[in-house]
């Protein structure tokens, strides 16, 4: 999956081809205006996804380096001008939210007692993936994150964050500093109660915040 906050995460399919881009027809669509209008594709095949610069003016970069090809790894980061989308291989185990990718690091497995059990890598699926992941599923529960931030707590009801908690604070600006997690380990279980409800905003509200205090040095 392609991630690129705030639109919607887009699927990517074994034998498919994704096309990135300013053009209204692009599959993932940048409103950049230094984005070309079809600036890149990503295509899939039984080996993995490859991704291809389509003669763009201002260059396609992966984790900081400009490429013309480039084999996607879990957790890349692809940079296209003003934006960043990240490539995730999420568990062929998420029916239910509708992806249907492999991975070997993330898992959704069934446990007796508490349910589905969804856990990974940040560095392979960062928090705001996951996030809009268990917001596509309309998910219930806790997302639980150790990373180099330290630890830290989301509840989400339906897919919507209502309180999170970090080792130093709590509410909103606890999942700012969750959201901008990039190392360590996640688990989330389903059907835990909050112990007390202190964010209003949506999701999409949550990251945007987040990728504007980040920008700006706050965090």
């Amino acid at each position: 999956m392609l991630f690129c906050p705030p639109q919607a995460p887009v699927q990517l399919r074994p034998r498919g081809t994704v096309i990135v881009g300013r053009s209204r027809s692009c599959d993932l669509r940048l409103p950049e205006g230094d984005a070309s209008r079809r600036h890149a594709e990503i295509t899939g095949n039984t080996q993995g996804f490859t991704l291809f610069d389509l003669g763009s003016t201002n260059g396609t970069y992966v984790n900081g380096e400009r490429v013309q090809e480039r084999r996607l790894e879990p957790g890349d980061r692809i940079q296209i001008g003003g934006s960043a989308i990240t490539f995730c291989q999420v568990g062929g185990g998420l029916e239910n939210v509708g992806l249907d990718c492999d991975s070997e690091q993330t898992i959704l497995r069934e446990r007796s007692v508490t349910g589905e059990v969804f856990e990974g890598d940040l560095g392979e699926i960062p928090p705001f993936a996951v996030l809009q992941i268990l917001e596509m599923g309309r998910k219930t529960g806790v997302l639980h994150c150790e990373s180099e931030r330290g630890v830290g707590r989301i509840w989400l009801s339906c897919g919507a964050p209502i309180h999170a908690e970090t080792e130093s604070q709590s509410g909103f600006d606890a999942g700012l500093v969750i959201v901008n997690s990039s190392k360590g380990r996640f688990t989330f279980r389903p059907d835990e109660d909050p112990p007390e409800l202190t964010i209003e905003t949506s999701l999409m509200e949550l990251l945007l915040e987040a990728s504007r205090a980040l920008d700006e040095g706050l965090l």
